[in-house]
């Protein structure tokens, strides 16, 4: 039996919990209980706070964790990263009240900057040489400036609303984060080895198949050629006649970003009845 630490509530324990679904691994609603065993798969979730996962891992109370690089990176257990997940993806900056000219770094020399992330925000400083004075608070950190507690703030930006609501403008990106899947450097067994392996072959089947598309359309047989150099396919598409002389279907999957960008060459070369599907998962 493998444990994973995941976040007990939030929007990365709601996409935690919806990428394990959707690899097919069952569990019941975990509401008040803080450990809840899968129906299907042998794996156990244990629910903790975020900022608890690092050291979960680190101790061997849970085999592997989904967490927060900016978490990760504050915390800074020796752990290794066994997987990028490609969700919960935020950025870690600095921000000032919007009516500061600013110009460079250099301007947080001798500013107190207010942060839930000292450790982060401290080794960029002193990577940037800038001396400035961090002021650690445990929330509420976008009114820090507003009250007077500090000069700016040093934390997580998602869609930047909150910084605007509090009157902050976003100046310096010090990290892209995103969900990661942790472990021990070492001492798990084989057999929970041969799981996670089996756990990774199943989430990155899923991932895979939300960044694609399966299509579908109609084209003159004389212009499949020209299609197929449009849209290759993972391999090759898939090209069958149809009842109607001069005419065939097209199957092909592509990444869905690249469809937008292709739409208007499909329609030039008089593609019809074109369809685009979800994929639920994609092995390569």
């Amino acid at each position: 039996m493998l444990r994973i630490a995941i976040q007990k509530s939030g929007r990365l324990s709601e996409q935690s919990l919806a990428l394990l679904a959707e690899s097919n691994i069952e569990f019941g609603g975990h509401g008040r209980a803080l450990l809840a065993q899968s129906k299907n798969f042998p794996l156990e979730i244990l629910y903790l706070r975020d900022d608890d996962i690092p050291q979960c891992v680190y101790d061997g109370v849970a085999d592997i964790g989904i967490v927060g690089e900016d978490v990760l990176q504050e915390k800074n257990y020796a752990l290794n990263i066994v997987e990028r997940l490609g969700m919960g993806k935020c950025r870690m900056s600095l921000a000032i009240p919007k009516s500061v000219v600013y110009n460079d770094l250099k301007w947080f020399n001798g500013k107190k900057i207010a942060t839930s992330y000292p450790r982060v925000l401290g080794n960029f400083l002193q990577s940037n040489n800038i001396a400035a004075e961090i002021h650690e608070i445990s929330g509420s950190v976008e009114i820090s400036t507003t009250i007077g507690l500090a000069d700016a703030i040093f934390d997580i930006v998602s869609s930047g609303s909150t910084l605007v609501s509090n009157g902050l403008k976003e100046v310096e990106t010090v990290l892209h984060s995103e969900a990661v899947m942790v472990s021990q450097k070492e001492g798990l067994t084989e057999d929970k080895q041969l799981i996670i392996n089996d756990l990774l072959f199943r989430l990155r089947a899923v991932q895979k198949g939300r960044q694609y598309k399966y299509i579908l359309l109609n084209v003159p047989t004389k212009n499949v050629d020209k299609i197929i150099d449009v849209i290759p396919g993972s391999k090759s598409p898939t090209v069958v006649p149809l009842a109607q002389e001069g005419w065939s279907s097209v199957h092909s999957v592509l990444p869905e970003n690249d469809f937008w960008k292709i739409i208007d060459q499909l329609k030039k070369l008089d593609a019809q009845g074109i369809l685009v599907m979800p994929i639920e998962k994609m092995i390569l």
